[in-house]
């Protein structure tokens, strides 16, 4: 495979596999499962397919350090409402609604990305290093609670 390539996606490819690990981790079935622990694992499942798509469109889109630690912090969101859900329902809450902070985040993140693509095609002004910097530095953000 090409270097230069894989230079640009070898953190989205980590986070991806680390999740497909979790998910192999949660996906066992056996015929004791609870309902609770069905429905855990079916509403974690919903969101994987959304997820991954969002994640690879910010990190290729726009930056791949900043989607790569977003796409870890829903990992230990996905692993705190795991092991919440197992508990009392109000102590998955923090982990749901913070998986779809970071799940916004990354939206946002494709939604520049995007929007500087069509700034360079069509009017020939170029702020991805600009939106990089802010983008860095804004990830950290998702670690405040």
């Amino acid at each position: 495979m090409n270097t230069e390539i894989m230079e640009n996606i070898y953190l989205l490819v980590l986070v991806t596999l680390l999740s497909v690990m979790q998910n192999g981790k949660y996906s066992d079935f056996t015929p004791v499962m609870s309902k609770r622990s069905l429905r855990r694992k079916r509403n974690c499942m919903d969101l994987y397919p959304t997820f991954l798509a969002i994640m690879w469109c910010a990190g290729i889109c726009l930056s791949q350090a900043a989607a790569a630690f977003a796409g870890l912090m829903y990992l230990f969101s996905r692993q705190k409402y795991f092991v919440g859900y197992m508990g009392q329902t109000s102590q998955s809450t923090l982990g749901y609604l913070f998986g779809k902070r970071v799940l916004s985040f990354l939206f946002l993140m494709c939604l520049v990305g995007i929007g500087n693509f069509l700034l360079v095609k069509y009017w020939s002004n170029d702020y991805k290093e600009y939106i990089q910097t802010i983008t860095n530095a804004a990830s950290t953000l998702l670690l405040i609670p």
